[in-house]
């Protein structure tokens, strides 16, 4: 009788999952579009799951709630239009440097990024460069993403809840809503008018890519935390959402198109989401990554003849964090986040007004 060693125990029929075609197209396209598939997942949350863990959120002031499920909303979509006008070019370039190296990389940045690996593509240091490239997008586009953010809110605000105009004209007033017009949205919505990602742009994207790997320093970079691809999205995702919320606060302080009386419980919920988000999320990652450790040797052990393996497994190095993140960020922290941030509020303006009583 013959005894599988451990770790590789898998019936036929759990072999053919682990080996399904649609499954490993799915993981190699998140691989090699891993800022789409984060931003495509942060839009679909953003838009209804969140909106509405917000809406049912006991005990919160109404107005308060329809700011925001606006700022939610208004968010996802503008991450994803940014987050995707810088992420698919610099995604194809990459791509294009996986497929021919030598065109855009000096001889010695290959041999000093491929180490003992047969390939590039192969290589640890290639893995964790060329998807720190791609995952630099978000991050790129962090501090734009804030200030589109809250000059649209209240173009949102105004479509979703008509807002009533005051009559005191000291007190603030949203803007009317602006009709949107082909000029403004055509290179994000219509195809025939949609920036090319081919072609030029590919290539010149792909070269400027190349010069910044040619740099000795970014390689001694790369090849010091190469050992950190595995947590690389999460990392990514950490330092993005800090870069984004640190903005947010600082340009709704300074936003005259937002209430002032619905600028304080906007910043409450952006820090206490960001912070328990990335708290938990880190923590729930780490947990699922050490108990998912025989699954995905039994994967690697399964696809250990297909030469994308690396990228298979990369894609499940991001879908992990993005899912885990996204779930607590959009679906579990809004109802608290919401209420405790309605909370703070009233609890500091309670205190104000006792104070100046008192004076």
């Amino acid at each position: 009788m013959k005894i599988r060693p451990t770790g590789t125990e898998y019936t036929p029929k759990f072999k053919s999952i682990l080996t399904n075609k649609t499954l490993l197209k799915g993981l190699e396209f998140v691989s090699d579009h891993s800022t789409s598939f984060i931003a495509g997942t942060t839009l679909l949350l953003a838009s209804g799951i969140r909106p509405l863990a917000i809406a049912l959120t006991p005990k919160t002031d109404k107005e308060n709630k329809k700011h925001l499920a606006v700022n939610a909303f208004t968010s996802g979509l503008v991450k994803f239009a940014m987050v995707e006008a810088v992420a698919l070019p610099i995604e194809n370039a990459v791509k294009k440097i996986d497929k021919n190296p030598q065109q855009f990389l000096n001889p010695d940045t290959i041999n000093n990024l491929k180490g003992a690996s047969d390939k590039l593509i192969n290589s640890q240091n290639y893995k964790f460069a060329s998807q720190f490239l791609k995952l630099s997008s978000g991050l790129i586009t962090a501090i734009p993403k804030s200030a589109l953010t809250i000059a649209l809110m209240p173009f949102f605000m105004n479509l979703f809840f008509k807002q009533k105009k005051e009559p005191n004209k000291n007190k603030y007033q949203y803007m009317a809503p602006i009709a949107p017009t082909n000029n403004v949205f055509s290179p994000f919505f219509e195809r025939n008018n949609s920036p090319s990602f081919k072609g030029n742009l590919t290539n010149n994207t792909a070269k400027a890519l190349g010069k910044l790997l040619d740099i000795k320093t970014v390689q001694n970079l790369i090849n010091k935390h190469s050992a950190k691809t595995d947590n690389i999205a999460r990392n990514m995702s950490v330092a993005t959402d800090i870069l984004l919320t640190a903005s947010f606060v600082r340009r709704t302080q300074k936003s005259k198109k937002i209430q002032p009386e619905r600028k304080k419980p906007l910043i409450y919920n952006n820090i206490i989401s960001t912070g328990l988000s990335i708290l938990l999320g880190c923590s729930v990652d780490t947990l699922v990554k050490k108990n998912t450790k025989g699954f995905v040797e039994k994967f690697v052990q399964a696809n250990k003849n297909n030469p994308k393996l690396s990228k298979y497994i990369n894609g499940i190095n991001i879908i992990r964090p993005t899912l885990i993140f996204a779930g607590i960020y959009y679906g579990i922290l809004p109802v608290f986040s919401a209420y405790f941030a309605d909370k703070t509020d009233k609890f500091f303006n309670n205190k104000h007004d006792k104070e100046t009583i008192k004076r």
